[in-house]
């Protein structure tokens, strides 16, 4: 945590004309569209939990004055657990926004509120927006914001940010929001007698209230607890021997109590403010949000989602239609001819040219890949992935699966990084910081780098493979299997209690086709960026290698190797691909089928073992941000060895079988 966690930062703003805005509350509320409303910028907006993996900030300009937008992580309570609530938190104690807008859902205003009263409680300039009020309403929902306002004390707003509903009253409520004393809930007289207990011990002046400090020091907040030591280490022992005294004698109820305590202010605020209809209409999306959670219907619509949109849409139209459009008629048959003849004539030395049009040449290679094979698949399963999350399945998903799950030693929450890996696991493997646990984190990131092939990757395996069912059939089982196994072998040897499992359900509705579009544009923006700079730069190492005759070395070096997998020396090339990213070793299969140089068998252990292969530079990176070099590199040697060894007993397996001959 920074040092000046909590307390008023020594730094004035003095001068400083622009406003702070923080919006919080719950995953999944509509903090972050209610963002690019105001700000006019784009953050990732989706239909599920832990998409604001990282603080967004934006400007804006209401009623002409300078405002700062920052859009936090979700956040459950002030009392933290997990590392995006960390986040969340540390913006409201490090930046003293000038309002804080509470954000949560109309359809549960209830259990939601719970945070409103511990911002309130805080200290905070808070002003609360009852969001999604076109469900609520919907579902014959009446809530009497008004009477809310006035119990609460701080200004309710009724919106619908989706729908542009309430835009303008947000703006006005926070041009005119003037500080006032903030309302007291009151606790059981034994609580309030130990929060006055604890708070007489305090000393210095910080930015949440004492009241609240008390019950985080109670809660045996570990942060809270290290800012204290460390700006009053002459104070702290006697703060931390009441707080232990106290601890000690409500240890079997303290959590329990202030749980119940804040339920019953919830209740009393809400009294009267909230009338639901007698017999309520259950729409199609909430028949079908029914449905989606249940085994017994929920895995055959989990199949048909995947047949449709992976298999038909992302393999045969993507990796198939659009690929053969480009790739083939358009690069191979116009652009390699007549860039080739442009480059030869404009360029004398032969070595140069190469560099540029040679068998491993820029364009006649790399672009060709990065536009011609990876951005069609990357575009079609954007367009799928956006079109799911929008509908609010994914939330679904996590629930069906959350029993499997926790035989990995992961939580159902875990299934948003691995959905998010079949897009990119670069991406996913930041997302994996939104999970409850480190060791948790451990085992997703490992699964990611092994199992979970992105969409480049996929989509390519998925149109070599529609040709040959038995391929595919074999490929999707190898998977399957080797996730389970490595998942379940994890879990127990890596140490650690199982996690909890909480996680919003938002409400399952058609998908806004302008949410899908921009979503699918900024992924295909930011990944292509990405991947292009370094599909050029394999382009120039290949070429460099092929002159040097480093590559040939590398590539004879390897020749045993593939040899021993029952793979062609040929194949090494993708695997050398393979280095740079595991999408670009993917399309060097692609080259290698249309070539005709492996058959069914070869083809199948080449998919598997390269879908298992040592992650890409850009995954390797982010995995030593997120869990370390020690972490990352031992995941990148075992992820390595375990694709050899699988490919080795594959190519045996099927040698004495004759499964696919």
């Amino acid at each position: 945590m920074a040092k000046c966690c909590g307390k008023e930062s020594e730094t004035t703003r003095v001068g400083d004309a622009v406003k702070r805005v923080a919006l919080v509350g719950n995953p999944n509320v509509g903090k972050s569209v209610l963002f690019n409303a105001l700000t006019g910028a784009y953050v990732t907006v989706s239909n599920y939990p832990g998409t604001s993996v990282e603080v967004s900030r934006g400007s804006a300009v209401i009623a002409g004055e300078a405002w700062q937008v920052i859009d936090t992580p979700g956040m459950y309570s002030i009392h933290t657990i997990t590392e995006e609530e960390r986040v969340a938190r540390e913006i409201l104690l490090n930046e003293s926004p000038d309002v804080v807008v509470h954000v949560l859902d109309a359809r549960n205003l209830e259990r939601m509120l719970a945070m409103t009263v511990q911002l309130i409680e805080a200290g905070l300039p808070v002003i609360l927006v009852v969001n999604i009020m076109d469900e609520a309403e919907r579902m014959g929902l009446e809530i009497d914001l008004e009477l809310l306002q006035k119990r609460l004390g701080i200004p309710v707003i009724a919106a619908a940010t989706a729908r542009k509903r309430g835009l303008d009253e947000i703006r006005a409520a926070l041009t005119a929001y003037r500080r006032t004393a903030a309302t007291s809930f009151n606790y059981s007289r034994l609580l309030e007698h130990d929060i006055a207990e604890v708070t007489k011990n305090m000393t210095g002046t910080y930015v949440l209230s004492p009241k609240t400090l008390a019950l985080l020091l109670l809660q045996q907040d570990e942060e809270i607890t290290a800012l204290f030591k460390e700006r009053d280490p002459d104070g702290y022992a006697a703060l931390s021997e009441k707080v232990r005294e106290i601890a000690y004698d409500r240890r079997e109820s303290f959590h329990l109590d202030l749980s119940l305590e804040r339920r019953e202010i919830v209740r009393r605020l809400v009294k009267d403010v909230v009338l639901a209809p007698e017999k309520r209409v259950v729409t199609w999306a909430e028949r079908l949000a029914t449905l989606s959670v249940r085994p017994v219907t929920g895995v055959p619509l989990l199949m048909v989602v995947l047949y449709f949109g992976l298999y038909k849409f992302v393999g045969e139209f993507g990796a198939g239609t659009i690929v053969d459009l480009l790739e083939k008629q358009i690069f191979v048959d116009i652009v390699n001819p007549w860039v080739t003849a442009v480059v030869k004539g404009l360029i004398p030395w032969e070595i140069i040219q190469e560099l540029f049009v040679g068998e491993y040449g820029i364009i006649t290679l790399g672009i060709r890949y990065a536009v011609g094979i990876i951005l069609p698949i990357v575009a079609t399963f954007f367009i799928f992935f956006s079109f799911l999350e929008d509908t609010g399945y994914f939330p679904r998903l996590a629930l069906l699966v959350d029993r499997i799950f926790k035989y990995f030693g992961m939580s159902g929450r875990a299934v948003i990084p691995m959905v998010l890996g079949f897009g990119c696991d670069t991406m996913a493997t930041m997302v994996t910081r939104t999970l409850e646990s480190t060791r948790e984190r451990i085992i997703a990131t490992l699964l990611l780098a092994l199992a979970i092939p992105c969409s480049a990757q996929l989509g390519v395996i998925l149109g070599l493979l529609s040709k040959a069912p038995g391929s595919l059939l074999v490929w999707g089982l190898c998977m399957l299997l080797l996730f389970i196994v490595v998942g379940i072998l994890a879990s127990k040897v890596m140490p650690g209690a199982p996690p909890m499992f909480y996680m919003e359900l938002p409400p399952m509705r058609l998908p806004q086709l302008t949410n899908v579009l921009t979503k699918t544009y900024t992924r295909m923006q930011w990944y292509f960026m990405e991947i292009l700079p370094l599909f050029i730069l394999a382009s120039v190492l290949l070429w460099l290698g092929k002159i040097t005759g480093f590559f040939a070395k590398m590539v004879t070096a390897m020749t045993p190797v593939m040899a021993s997998i029952g793979l062609p020396k040929e194949t090494a090339v993708a695997f050398i691909f393979g280095f740079f990213r595991r999408d670009y070793g993917a399309a060097g299969l692609y080259d290698l089928q249309t070539k005709g140089l492996m058959d069914a068998r070869q083809l199948t252990v080449a998919a598997v073992t390269l879908t298992l292969f040592i992650p890409c530079v850009a995954q390797f990176l982010v995995m030593k941000n997120e869990r370390g070099w020690k972490t990352a590199s031992a995941i990148g040697v075992f992820v390595s060895l375990f694709a050899y060894a699988s490919g080795f007993l594959l190519n045996k397996l099927l040698l004495v079988t004759e499964i696919l001959a």
